[in-house]
């Protein structure tokens, strides 16, 4: 087994669906080539505990030996890999979700305040999380009470998953803003990035150009493009590429025609949406459709 990426390491599997943007998993790092998985990234949010063994961590530029009884906040967007640590199996859980499962919609006042502030910072890529802590306990006790519910999952399953993914996400909250000041994140820079998000969100459905989207902010496009990479781990243009195709799923439940569609979230034409849907949902948009029609 191992992890397949796109060419920018962007990992292709999806965690979850749509609907529900969660993906709860028992993992050995045995059960890769190699005992170790290659580094990817994900706009997931991906919450680890530790159940047997060692495992060499790395996230962006931090390495962790986490052992039994360890936790692991990986936060949206950051590079990560495992390695098996002297020879030693290890077993984990993990529980990955889109931080828009937390938020609901794009810009309200949940993903500013509370998800933004942390997702976008690049210094809080991670967090080991120990038992010596006791909100961190907490939080490797409410990761093992997700996994339970998913072994025999309650008819309110989904519901008390989003209540203790938002408990969680407030002990970190917490936690992060009570760090120095010093430790914080040019708040110049998140604004910065919080503006070429919404023009890219209002206007997402027109034909922009890279050109519009600088000089809404006031940057040279080369600065642009190195600027946002550098934040959210993908270019303008896959963002792009991708609020489309997300804000196509919606339209394709409601039954609109794939050719309605592509010209509602601003594809040029419906053969290119095709392709670019098939790029990021490993199928045809007609296939989506009929696959979730069916469930």
């Amino acid at each position: 087994m191992q992890i397949y990426t796109e060419k920018n390491q962007k990992e292709r599997k999806q965690h979850g669906n749509y609907e529900f943007p969660v993906h709860i998993s028992p993992e050995s790092i045995q059960s890769y080539e190699q005992g170790s998985f290659m580094w990817h990234w994900h706009p997931e949010i991906e919450l680890t505990w530790f159940m047997s063994g060692k495992m060499e961590y790395y996230v962006n530029d931090k390495k962790y030996i986490l052992s039994a009884g360890d936790g692991l906040f990986c936060n949206s967007n950051a590079l990560h890999a495992g390695y098996m640590k002297d020879g030693e199996d290890c077993n984990y859980i993990s529980v990955t979700f889109h931080p828009r499962f937390l938020y609901g919609y794009e810009h309200s006042l949940l993903q500013t305040k509370y998800l933004d502030f942390i997702t976008t910072n690049d210094a809080w890529s991670s967090l080991k999380l120990t038992k010596d802590v006791d909100w961190q306990q907490a939080v490797i006790g409410q990761i093992q009470d997700i996994y339970q519910l998913s072994l025999n999952p309650p008819s309110d399953f989904e519901l008390q998953v989003h209540l203790l993914l938002s408990s969680i996400w407030q002990k970190f909250f917490h936690y992060y803003t009570a760090l120095p000041s010093d430790a914080s994140q040019n708040q110049k820079h998140l604004q910065r990035l919080r503006e070429i998000m919404s023009f890219i969100q209002e206007h997402y459905t027109q034909d922009i150009s890279l050109d519009d989207i600088a000089d809404h902010v006031n940057l040279c496009k080369s600065e642009c493009c190195r600027f946002f990479k550098k934040h959210m781990k993908m270019t303008i243009f896959d963002y792009l590429l991708s609020l489309r195709v997300q804000n196509s799923l919606p339209l394709l439940m409601a039954g609109e025609s794939v050719t309605k569609i592509a010209g509602m979230v601003g594809f040029s034409t419906p053969a290119y949406y095709g392709q670019i849907f098939k790029r990021y949902m490993g199928c045809s948009p007609s296939q989506y459709r009929k696959n979730h029609s069916l469930e």
